[in-house]
């Protein structure tokens, strides 16, 4: 009180009632912070902006925005992103420790609105809540699609693929004017491998052709919407303004495209009645016809999951797993 009443005294007189209700307000803010800081035992943290808080430190690339403050404050630090305390850990030995001896506690993650939107309500394996359906479907996602007998199935369709990429290069450059787009190239060897894996077919075929429509432009479109700034994200109250600048309808609009993929292949796959199909799509749609999951796998579990693994999980795992 003491400082406030110091601050006061310093003021002009000629301030208008505007400028003292300002002055009010960032001193609230001041005693608010402070409050907060003594109550809880927080980590370190830097600098907070009102409003804002820490969102004026990330740059276009987060992750080396994250490595620069946590040489300054540590392993384990508390940013504010927007309204959303957020906890960053630097540190392989704390994230160890947090995963084995806190990981009741830190199970659950925040759903962002592409999660809600592409994950059909989040109920795929990456953004479900944590309990006992979250555990059923990832002891299913173990045991059934990512154990290592399963993943050495797919090792004839690597090896095919990868072989038609190298003899693609070796064409290529040996035309008279050669050109060779290699970003282009493996990115379609990528989604090539991917989709057989997790749907038994080319991507391009099972997505109906190229164009803005193909399996590789819908994947390149949900990663960019998924990495996309979000306002709802950061700040709950304004997430109508997602609205307003055309992000929400775009997802809606890219998630119907998928769906309507994902239903059309469902459904082949389902009228063919393949056997020995050792496709992830395949082996759930089996466990599902059997019976045999603990879980209700609904058509939307289904596509959900099948979801994250073409365009989120498998892309990156199934490239380096043995």
């Amino acid at each position: 009180m003491a400082l406030l009443s110091s601050v006061l005294k310093q003021l002009p007189h000629e301030l208008s009632s505007t400028h003292y209700l300002t002055v009010f307000f960032c001193i609230f803010l001041i005693l608010l912070q402070l409050i907060r800081r003594n109550k809880y035992n927080l980590p370190p943290s830097p600098p907070k902006i009102p409003i804002i808080g820490n969102l004026h430190q990330l740059g276009t690339l987060p992750h080396r925005s994250f490595h620069a403050l946590s040489h300054k404050y540590g392993p384990l630090m508390m940013l504010q992103l927007g309204q959303i305390p957020t906890l960053v850990v630097s540190s392989a030995d704390v994230a160890r420790e947090i995963i084995k001896t806190h990981d009741v506690v830190f199970s659950n993650r925040r759903q962002p609105t592409a999660a809600k939107i592409f994950g059909y309500g989040c109920k795929d394996v990456a953004f479900v809540y944590y309990g006992e359906e979250w555990r059923q479907k990832i002891k299913t996602c173990k045991v059934e699609l990512m154990s290592l007998k399963k993943v050495r199935l797919f090792h004839s369709i690597r090896q095919e693929v990868v072989t038609e990429l190298v003899e693609a290069i070796g064409e290529a450059c040996g035309s008279e004017r050669p050109c060779v787009n290699l970003t282009e190239m493996l990115m379609a060897a990528s989604n090539d491998i991917v989709s057989r894996c997790v749907l038994g077919r080319k991507c391009d075929d099972a997505c109906g052709g190229s164009g803005s429509s193909s399996f590789a432009a819908l994947g390149r479109k949900i990663m960019r919407l998924f990495s996309a700034f979000c306002v709802g994200d950061f700040f709950p109250s304004l997430g109508w303004v997602d609205y307003l600048t055309g992000l929400i309808p775009e997802m809606k609009a890219t998630f119907l495209a998928v769906d309507a993929f994902l239903d059309e292949v469902i459904a082949e796959r389902e009228s063919s009645n393949r056997k020995n199909d050792h496709s992830f799509m395949g082996i759930l749609l089996q466990l599902q016809e059997c019976g045999r999951l603990d879980f209700q796998l609904s058509r939307d579990n289904l596509k959900a999951i099948l979801m994250v693994f073409l365009f989120i999980y498998l892309p990156i795992y199934i490239m380096h797993r043995k």
